[in-house]
């Protein structure tokens, strides 16, 4: 029940939209507003034409420059990571020539090389995979924030696409999963990333050089 002498909420549409007259063609679509004491509700509102231009990019590697970076601890593993941002990459169309993987000895050295590569200018993206497994000891939690931390930041500092492609597990068998046996590969999915972000770059950073 209202309070006499006090008024309600006033309800306030998020969109400013308004609602559409009896007859109207407009389509009706939900759209949610809020109150002023912070409560949602939903009701319908005419759909608003916008159509912003989306940019987005291709799957198609022919003509771009792969580096992709792996760390040689816990290869059995790692390999697989490998393997798969290869058969990425080749289904994708990306020309073995313009493909290269280089080698570290750990997880914790791929940041470096990764930047490296990254200011040559040789390659349109970089691919960095590896695996870190949880062991007793604060070890894999320092590791794997400075490993996070340095590919994000080889990225940023160069314009280059330096994709994370690292699996971080608390056990052998979650590693495995994550290497293609039950969860996907996430070195396939790493390269996969990396031909979208070199067709967005090409089409809509460089373009505007």
């Amino acid at each position: 029940m209202e309070e006499r002498g006090v008024k309600p909420p006033q309800e306030k549409a998020a969109t400013g939209l308004r609602t559409p007259k009896s007859g109207g063609q407009l389509p009706v679509r939900t759209r949610f507003t809020y109150t002023r004491n912070g409560s949602v509700n939903a009701r319908k509102a005419p759909e608003r034409l916008l159509q912003p231009v989306i940019h987005e990019g291709n799957l198609n590697g022919q003509g771009f420059r792969f580096a992709i970076v792996a760390s040689r601890w816990n290869d059995f593993i790692s390999s697989r990571l490998v393997d798969g941002a290869l058969d990425a990459l080749e289904r994708l169309g990306a020309d073995q020539k313009q493909v290269e993987v280089f080698r570290v000895p750990g997880a914790f050295e791929l940041p470096l090389l990764a930047l490296r590569l990254a200011e040559s200018e040789k390659f349109d993206a970089v691919i960095c995979v590896g695996t870190i497994i949880r062991g007793q000891t604060p070890h894999f939690e320092y590791i794997t924030a400075e490993v996070t931390r340095g590919i994000g930041e080889a990225g940023l500092q160069t314009g280059v696409p330096v994709v994370y492609g690292v699996v971080t597990a608390d056990t052998v068998d979650q590693a495995i999963d994550r290497a293609g046996v039950k969860l996907g590969n996430k070195g396939f999915e790493a390269a996969t990333t990396a031909v979208e972000l070199a067709n967005l770059y090409k089409t809509t950073v460089n373009s505007e050089k």
